[in-house]
């Protein structure tokens, strides 16, 4: 076990925190990290690009000029890829850019990258997140209690909290996530990450399976 002190929103040290060693105590796996990125960046894109083939552009079809005579090259119709107008050859066509890697390579990643936090120290365990109104000033005072006014935080809790929500979407740099989807991009991504002491139980049913 990893003893981890827990902190109250004012930054005031309240207790200590027992962390598995299987999901925080993880070697780095920058292998991990790297297919894990890439994966979450390809499912992201829309695949909705497209161009026009030569088939497909609005040209007419009748042969520039005739072949011999003219003391040009030999010329097709408009529509060919050369002539300006004419379709493009090889375009992207729609198409999934989404895949999925095996389900231990993504829970043995996620690992890694709470392991990672916790050594580098940017793992703040906090008792609890409450605010009684959706004001970001609220929220900026937590963490300007901790340093990290200027810092790129991630937030993890147990379940959905709206005031929370609301609060951080005016910051930037700021992001909150339910940890049953925590994932290593925004792990990664995030200088800081705040979890609360109810959201260790949802990591270690979620990723220590």
């Amino acid at each position: 076990m990893i003893q981890v002190p827990v902190y109250n929103q004012k930054a005031e040290k309240v207790g200590e925190i027992e962390l598995k060693e299987e999901l925080f105590g993880v070697e780095r796996r920058p292998d991990l990290f790297y297919t894990c990125v890439v994966m979450h960046l390809a499912n992201g894109r829309q695949g909705t690009h497209s161009t026009k083939r030569r088939g497909e552009v609005n040209r007419s079809g009748r042969k520039v000029w005739p072949q011999k005579g003219t003391g040009h090259a030999r010329q097709g119709d408009r529509k060919a890829t050369h002539w300006v107008g004419g379709g493009r050859p090889f375009g992207p066509k729609p198409r999934d850019y989404s895949y999925k890697i095996p389900k231990k390579m993504r829970r043995l990643a996620i690992r890694s990258a709470l392991s990672t936090k916790l050594k580098e120290n940017n793992l703040i365990i906090l008792d609890k997140i409450e605010l009684p109104q959706p004001k970001t000033k609220e929220l900026v005072n937590i963490l300007n209690n901790f340093g990290l006014a200027d810092s790129k935080v991630l937030i993890g809790v147990p379940t959905k909290d709206e005031n929370l929500k609301k609060a951080a979407m005016n910051l930037e740099r700021v992001k909150t996530m339910i940890a049953l989807v925590l994932n290593v991009y925004d792990l990664l991504k995030y200088d800081y990450l705040i979890l609360t002491v109810d959201a260790i139980p949802v990591l270690e049913e979620a990723f220590l399976k």
